[in-house]
């Protein structure tokens, strides 16, 4: 007897229990509201009552339907005799039905099956329920509630086999004050290795699962049921592997099409035997195969070629561009998933691959040690050394060269207020291979008006000298204006400014359509140069993308004590102020004193009430900014103007200021006068 037709004998209807919950109303906010995840629900349990014969009172139903009076309970008659025992999806009724009344039952088998959001803490899969309010997000721990069924806290022998299925997103956790989702662990006693536990996710770590609103149906739950409705329970349940590949080949054709975003190279997985179930040689229509790993020469020259080194600014490039050149997808999850070197090594080394003879680590290094060449001659040639060594021992075959750093022309404004009225005193340079003092004033103190007649002047012998040819404002030589200000100048709309555009100059166009433009005070950070330069190195490390690099601060935030609490940590890097009249003064002064290197807020401050409005403008889809990327953000706030312009973006994005502190193209310090 194989260990399949094993499994499909001990698998019985009547020794089958299911945890069934579908979301899609949350206390928090309507704007939470989910539609479609009590429907899914519903069909799962439609499944596990009709074709797997589970009975009724076997199944914990937990739903919060926005429209309880559409849901369709006709699908078996099992599944009506549930209609009137179904309970909301609470965290008390959550928690009493997984510990205080499954866990006593006499089974063989445990389902669980959630549709609704789902959000990573730490790395802890967390489901909100239908009381989640702004003061405590209540929720289930997954991962714990999973940990503490695999324990002998259940008694032995009931529920040898367990099966999760989610259908949720898994993006981090927004790290924001006003989201308090607490901490939850369910413990348990010791681990019981003979309980296997099987897992599919509908995402994989960083991504969002598709909902498709017009069917209310997720698009996981979909190709789930579609491999399922037709296999009684014990194929059903010895063929989940069979079942996962299927809907993993799905989903691939999805994303190729266009019509789905998630990646399921990354699905988190486990079959019946702990492994996953994704890496099965010789099927051509999986998965990619998992790369190469590492031998102990190879980690016993890592660990001295990065001894305690702090990760370098290059480091997020470096690990996107190893899953390039081993012909796989990079994992969209923020930013780096370790904060050493060594760690970020041994993420790559268990990552998959798409070829069996190159380990990521491998063009990892070679990336790291072509970027820090010129920073760092000896280490860059400790790592190739290295690379060399692996290469030939692993038989890794040859690399392409990573690319070169992108290149990009910068004109820097710099104005200095002279004592009497409102003049500057102003200085023009230009950074590109080289930094080039362009223009001065000489001792000639200027207006804001002059300033921008003659930054236009400077804008057209900058274009003339290096060749431009693009149509009118596409694809300018100048990438970026930044203007270096004192703080009293920086809500000045410099990128209001108009530049005469067109054959006769008779057509204006404001400066922040044609150019990114941004705003500067390095003079008022003296004092917070070290936190400053921390924040930056950290920010390019982590590749401009990292769960904790955007904090959102509103009025109620603003107090004596921000400025240390923003610069007390590497994070976060960058601000976003939803903040009105003195209280953006403020918030601008204390992340100046606190070291933070980027900041976005409105000139007229926020225009409605809501907390995220800023932040929604930046990022429509993820107003929590968990994934925005902040190095994009001059590029970005540059569309939005101009699709402002055009009369596309929403109100407000002609009115938003972006402060762009990078300490390392900073010309001087000293006073022009």
């Amino acid at each position: 007897m194989t260990a399949r037709t094993t499994l499909q004998a001990a698998v019985r209807p009547e020794r089958t229990f299911a945890f069934v919950a579908g979301v899609e109303k949350y206390g928090i906010s309507g704007k939470w509201d989910l539609r479609g995840a009590a429907r899914d629900a519903l069909r799962f349990t439609g499944w596990l009552t009709g074709t797997a014969q589970v009975p009724h009172e076997n199944i914990r139903l937990l739903l919060s339907p926005l429209e309880p009076d559409t849901l369709d309970w006709s699908a078996t008659p099992r599944l009506a005799a549930l209609k009137d025992t179904y309970r909301p999806a609470t965290e008390q009724n959550v928690k009493t039905a997984l510990v205080d009344d499954l866990a006593q039952c006499d089974g063989d088998l445990l389902w669980i099956f959630w549709a609704g959001h789902g959000y990573l803490l730490g790395r802890d899969m967390i489901l909100p329920c239908e009381d989640a309010s702004a003061g405590l997000i209540r929720h289930l721990n997954l991962d714990s509630m999973l940990r503490w069924w695999r324990t002998d806290t259940v008694r032995r022998p009931r529920f040898a086999l367990q099966a999760a299925l989610v259908d949720a997103c898994r993006i981090d956790a927004p790290r924001d004050d006003r989201w308090n989702f607490g901490s939850t662990d369910y413990a348990g006693g010791s681990t019981q290795p003979w309980r296997r536990q099987f897992r599919l996710y509908a995402a994989r770590e960083g991504e969002a699962a598709k909902n498709d609103r017009e069917r209310a149906a997720g698009q996981f739950t979909e190709a789930l049921l579609a491999e399922l409705e037709d296999r009684p329970l014990p194929e059903g349940t010895s063929e989940l592997a069979e079942i996962g590949r299927a809907v993993h080949r799905q989903f691939k054709q999805l994303h190729e099409r266009g019509e789905g975003w998630q990646l399921p190279e990354f699905v988190v997985d486990r079959d019946w035997d702990g492994c996953s179930f994704l890496d099965v040689p010789g099927d051509s229509d999986g998965p990619v195969p998992k790369a190469g790993r590492l031998d102990q020469s190879a980690w016993d020259g890592l660990g001295e070629a990065f001894g305690d080194r702090p990760l370098p600014r290059c480091t997020y490039d470096a690990y996107a561009w190893a899953f390039k050149a081993a012909g796989c997808t990079t994992p969209v999850r923020a930013g780096l998933p370790a904060d050493t070197l060594i760690e970020v090594a041994q993420d790559l080394d268990e990552r998959q691959g798409g070829r069996l003879d190159v380990p990521l680590v491998v063009p990892f290094v070679r990336f790291l040690a072509q970027r820090c060449g010129p920073a760092d001659r000896p280490w860059s040639r400790q790592l190739r050394e290295w690379e060399e060594l692996t290469r030939k021992r692993l038989g890794v075959p040859a690399l392409p060269p990573p690319p070169p750093p992108p290149r990009s022309t910068v004109l820097h404004v710099r104005l200095d207020p002279v004592a009497d009225g409102d003049r500057h005193l102003v200085r023009m340079w230009l950074r590109r291979d080289t930094t080039e003092v362009i223009w001065e004033s000489a001792g000639r103190p200027l207006t804001l008006d002059e300033v921008r007649d003659e930054l236009v002047r400077q804008l057209g012998r900058v274009s003339a000298t290096l060749g431009a040819t693009a149509a009118d404002g596409e694809y300018p030589v100048v990438e970026r204006v930044e203007f270096h200000v004192p703080f009293d100048l920086l809500d000045i709309p410099f990128d209001q400014w108009p530049v005469p555009r067109g054959r006769t100059g008779s057509r204006q166009r404001p400066l922040g359509v044609l150019h990114e433009v941004v705003v500067r005070c390095p003079d008022e950070r003296h004092d917070a140069r070290a936190p400053w330069r921390r924040k930056w190195t950290w920010l390019l490390a982590q590749g401009g993308r990292h769960p904790a690099a955007v904090r959102v601060v509103d009025d109620t935030q603003v107090n004596d004590d921000l400025a240390v609490d923003l610069g007390v940590r590497a994070d976060p890097a960058c601000v976003v102020a939803h903040t009105t009249g003195t209280g953006t003064q403020d918030v601008v002064d204390a992340l100046l004193e606190g070291g933070v290197p980027v900041a976005v807020w409105r000139r007229d401050g926020p225009a409605r009430d809501s907390a995220q409005e800023v932040a929604a403008l930046l990022s429509p889809d993820r107003a929590l900014l968990a994934d925005l990327d902040v190095l994009a953000l001059p590029g970005t706030i540059r569309d939005l103007r101009r699709g402002a312009a055009a009369g596309r973006s929403a109100d407000g994005a002609d009115q938003l200021v972006l402060l762009w502190d990078d300490p390392d193209c900073t010309m001087d310090h000293r006073s022009l006068a």
